[in-house]
């Protein structure tokens, strides 16, 4: 029980966003392109090199196979050579569009596979969206944002003692949502005044939340959610039960109607989120952000949008960016909606356009803060980077080339700083 609970809180939250590190192995396949910011403009052709270690020692005569083409798409060529001298020079075809190019290589060492890959950004700066603004979406969210103000907060704070500290109290909190509710664990400084605020928002599955004590021992009031109307308490087995059945791909709910689709909820339970906070008594009344990953960063940038009560907000790798981009014979974002014929319904590609979010992107109107990498393969850069492209607030982009879809410590640890810089100013 003490592995799985190790392993489980590895895999959950570092402030709302889901962290699964790589781990390394014996064999390493080292992919490397030749620009250090792994950056080229349409038109050029990278040549990355492969080289492979066993103990930190290069190999040679190793077979190496590789493809490469567009990310998450066919491979365009592939081919197999041996390593000379410890290393391999692939010079790969280019782009002429704005996007990127991954190249994978594999090799079998004493019977294993072992496997690594690297991106190349073509022009990433000019890359556009391809889903389209329909011409009623701020109509329709302001229709369900005040359908939502008819609906009482009703919070219901239950403080948890074994999580609080001698500087910081723990509540379980619940509040009445557009439909049933919203579940969250606030962390509130105990010395009296008033405080800034941050909303964390989380990453995609079914879990419970612990809250972020640290934030809140720094000072600033954090209220870190669940999406899915379920209390983030309760024990492992609820949630594993009901990311096995009732919420297995909770994402493609409802996806033929607007108006009932899942992420409605959602949407609109971040925006009551805002509303509780707004109406703590310790709070500023002015200083509020709001962050996450993945599927975080998308609740980022959307709640950010959709309120005006946020002042600043900090995603990293957002998802549910740029959906119908397979339709264009490029990579889609998270959860890839229309990589197949099974969801590729007209009706579906018509609602998913109220919830992507480049629409949302493109009415952010504060300072965001943004981080994903090249590698991601999760989240792919070129739906990232289409949402990104539309915003015309303040912003700054740190990318970390070679992280898929985790960060490093460093990411956390600017992401931080330039939150806090904010909030503590």
């Amino acid at each position: 029980m003490k592995i799985r609970f190790l392993f489980l809180l590895l895999l959950c939250l570092v402030g709302s966003r889901v962290i699964a590190q790589p781990v390394k192995e014996m064999v390493q396949v080292m992919v490397t392109p030749d620009r250090s910011d792994w950056t080229y403009q349409k038109g050029d052709r990278p040549e990355f090199t492969v080289r492979v270690l066993k103990n930190n020692v290069s190999l040679d005569g190793v077979t190496v196979n590789y493809e490469y083409g567009p990310e998450l798409m066919k491979a365009e060529k592939s081919g197999s050579e041996s390593l000379k001298k410890g290393a391999l020079e692939i010079k790969t075809g280019t782009m002429k569009d704005p996007g990127f190019l991954r190249l994978t290589a594999w090799v079998e060492v004493d019977g294993k596979r072992y496997s690594s890959y690297a991106t190349a950004g073509f022009s990433p700066e000019k890359i556009e969206p391809t889903t389209t603004l329909p011409a009623d979406f701020s109509e329709f969210w302001e229709n369900a944002k005040n359908e939502l103000k008819k609906v009482p907060v009703k919070p219901v704070l239950t403080l948890l003692p074994e999580r609080c500290t001698e500087t910081v109290d723990v509540y379980h909190v619940q509040l009445d949502n557009i439909s049933g509710k919203i579940y969250g664990i606030l962390c509130k400084p105990k010395k009296a005044g008033t405080y800034p605020a941050l909303l964390q928002v989380p990453g995609a599955g079914v879990r419970p939340y612990s809250g972020d004590l640290d934030n809140a021992s720094r000072g600033v009031i954090t209220f870190q959610i669940g999406i899915h109307g379920i209390p983030v308490n309760l024990p492992q087995v609820v949630y594993d039960d009901l990311r096995a059945a009732a919420l297995q791909s909770y994402w493609t709910i409802g996806l033929d109607d607007r108006d009932n689709y899942y992420y409605k909820r959602v949407y609109l339970g971040c925006v009551r989120a805002i509303d509780f906070i707004a109406g703590l008594d310790y709070f500023d009344g002015q200083n509020l952000a709001v962050t996450g990953g993945s599927q975080g960063g998308a609740l980022s940038i959307i709640t950010a949008a959709l309120d005006s009560r946020v002042k600043y907000l900090a995603a990293f790798y957002p998802a549910l960016s740029d959906l119908p981009g397979y339709l264009s014979g490029r990579a889609g974002g998270w959860p890839h909606l229309f990589k197949n014929g099974y969801t590729n319904k007209p009706e579906k590609v018509a609602v998913s356009k109220y919830y992507d979010v480049v629409n949302f992107a493109r009415f952010v109107g504060v300072p965001g803060w943004y981080s994903w990498g090249y590698n991601d393969n999760v989240c792919p850069p070129t739906s990232m980077y289409a949402a990104y492209n539309v915003i015309k607030a303040p912003k700054e982009l740190h990318v970390f080339q070679e992280t898929q879809h985790w960060t490093f410590p460093e990411q956390r640890t600017l992401s931080q700083q330039w939150l806090l810089e904010k909030l503590l100013q």
